[in-house]
């Protein structure tokens, strides 16, 4: 049975049981991005939602080709893009679909590129598929996988791109904080900040900080890590690539960003 086709029924079926929710159908789509190209793996990440994360990471051989942030079917999507947490993924991150199963948006730079709308909800559960909606879907799941983000070409370019994450980092930082209500590893590592380096660090302080550390630390990291026989540069072999002539930043990149780094931002 062609991919698509059975991405459909799977969806019908449990819709027509009536007690599905969004999370219901995301294995459904897991499986759907998956089938369309080699070396591809969506990742699921329900742990993170309350940190503000999308909801899938897709990458190809480890490397993120781009994100899936799902709402349950017949949401809204035409509202949903402008609220807040869209535009926060749309200005940050370069390859970016937004999608309720059945109508998927596509964003790329933060601009809307392409909708396709695969069926709309029928009677008594059931689907009506659009005449043209597999193709067009299709197409637009094909486009987002094969996307390649524009290459860094100058020192400005280099610049708004690692701000755009640093924020993304630090808006995830401030929402950890929050949902950990006072108590938990950020909090601890923010009171230790306040005793070493500012007693009157504010939480939007330590958060620009923290983020800025991962960021500066990923980058220095990069452009001195040696990266030979078809290696991939990963965040857990970073702090024995920052260059040794600077032991505070590996000393700091090391405690905040290291194997124990909280999962809800890693």
């Amino acid at each position: 049975m062609a991919p698509l086709r059975a991405y459909i029924l799977s969806i019908e079926k449990a819709l027509s049981g009536g007690n599905a929710t969004e999370h219901t159908y995301r294995p459904f789509l897991k499986n759907l991005v998956e089938s369309l190209a080699d070396g591809i793996t969506a990742t699921n990440e329900p742990r993170r939602e309350a940190c503000g994360a999308p909801d899938f990471i897709i990458t190809r051989n480890k490397l993120p080709v781009g994100y899936i942030e799902t709402k349950d079917i017949g949401k809204p999507l035409s509202v949903i893009e402008n609220d807040e947490q869209l535009k926060r993924y749309r200005s940050r991150l370069g390859n970016l679909i937004l999608t309720d199963y059945l109508e998927f948006r596509w964003y790329v730079g933060g601009e809307h590129r392409l909708t396709a709308r695969l069926a709309s909800e029928g009677l008594k559960g059931g689907l009506k598929v659009s005449g043209e909606g597999e193709k067009q879907v299709t197409a637009l799941l094909t486009a987002f996988l094969q996307e390649r983000v524009a290459l860094v070409k100058n020192p400005k370019d280099l610049a708004l791109r690692m701000a755009a994450l640093a924020q993304h980092i630090r808006d995830t930082i401030l929402t950890a904080l929050a949902d950990e209500e006072g108590a938990g590893t950020l909090h601890a590592q923010m009171e230790g900040f306040r005793k070493v380096l500012l007693p009157e660090m504010t939480a939007g302080q330590f958060a620009d900080m923290y983020a800025q550390t991962i960021c500066y630390g990923l980058f220095a990291a990069r452009c001195n890590a040696r990266m030979g026989d078809g290696k991939h540069f990963v965040r857990e072999q970073a702090a024995f690539d920052l260059p040794k002539t600077n032991p505070f930043l590996r000393k700091m990149f090391n405690h905040i960003a290291g194997p124990d780094l909280d999962d809800r931002i890693a």
